[in-house]
């Protein structure tokens, strides 16, 4: 993708940071906790999980209401593990996202990213890369372990530029939701049906931001009003959409394919979503979830 290195004034690079861990449950336990319970239920569930890590551990008022540690956003610590690769590749996605839609929403509010290595403290409780990328509603910030795009190409067979793009820029699919007030909808909808009725919603969620993923993809364009796609571009993102597909990732790790623990939507489903979203460039045309 013909992005370049563009930088965002809403980004934080804690690569050089050792993890806060805070009191009350072990981190040991906590991954386990926030791997089953990403896995089960998804972005919402993270917002749930940061509630009840609050709870558990004896009031941390840093994580709700009171805020996070003051920090300067865009800032570079000297310790920064960040390679100047992924940091082009984080804030230029960042920018663009901004840009687009900026242009698409009136009144759009800009997300922060948040990139860091190992585990790392947000609003919605600790946050660590065994969840893999994702978006906190309660801070309204998005947090990578750039060590992710590696295990992109070498795990999911998902290589090129734009397949990591793709991801970002999903992630900032949730934070749309969010402005939308579609997340808080989802999440009363979920309290008031079973299991896998909730999943089902939660699947709707996550083709929905597939879809502004290509809905962004879809509108960028350089100064000249030039696509920023390259040959290629589409087919990276196609291949990474499929490599994550909750089929798919359930008969990698060798079990039994269920449906009704889907929370991602299948392979097709997540490449058909991509693919609307870059086909239309309209967000109106997104209506997965409710």
């Amino acid at each position: 993708m013909r992005l370049g290195g563009r930088d965002s004034d809403n980004f934080i690079d804690r690569t050089g940071q050792s993890g806060g861990r805070g009191g009350g449950i072990s981190v040991g336990i906590l991954a386990l906790i926030a791997r089953f319970v990403f896995n089960k239920f998804g972005i919402v569930g993270v917002l749930i999980l940061g509630l009840g890590y609050c709870a558990l551990s004896g009031g941390m008022s840093g994580l709700m209401g009171g805020g996070e540690p003051t920090e300067t956003v865009g800032a570079n610590p000297e310790s920064s593990t960040l390679s100047a690769e992924n940091r082009d590749l984080l804030t230029g996605t960042l920018e663009s996202t901004d840009d687009i839609w900026g242009s698409l929403i009136n009144g759009y509010q800009e997300p922060t990213l948040v990139a860091y290595r190992g585990g790392t403290q947000t609003a919605c409780g600790y946050g660590q890369a065994v969840m893999g990328p994702f978006y906190c509603p309660a801070d309204e910030r998005i947090y990578i372990d750039p060590n992710f795009f590696r295990e992109l190409e070498t795990k999911f067979g998902a290589e090129g530029d734009f397949a990591a793009r793709y991801v970002i820029a999903h992630e900032v699919g949730h934070h749309i939701q969010k402005l939308e007030g579609t997340l808080a909808s989802v999440q009363r909808q979920q309290q008031r049906v079973s299991q896998s009725q909730g999943n089902r919603l939660q699947v709707g969620v996550e083709l929905q931001a597939d879809c502004y993923a290509g809905v962004w993809a879809a509108n960028a364009r350089d100064d000249q009003g030039r696509s920023l796609l390259e040959p290629g571009d589409v087919e990276e993102g196609m291949t990474a959409a499929s490599s994550i597909g909750d089929d798919t990732l359930q008969q990698r790790s060798g079990r039994a394919v269920q449906p009704e623990s889907f929370t991602h939507g299948t392979s097709a489903q997540r490449m058909e979503a991509l693919r609307r979203g870059l086909q239309t460039g309209d967000p109106r045309a997104c209506n997965y979830a409710g």
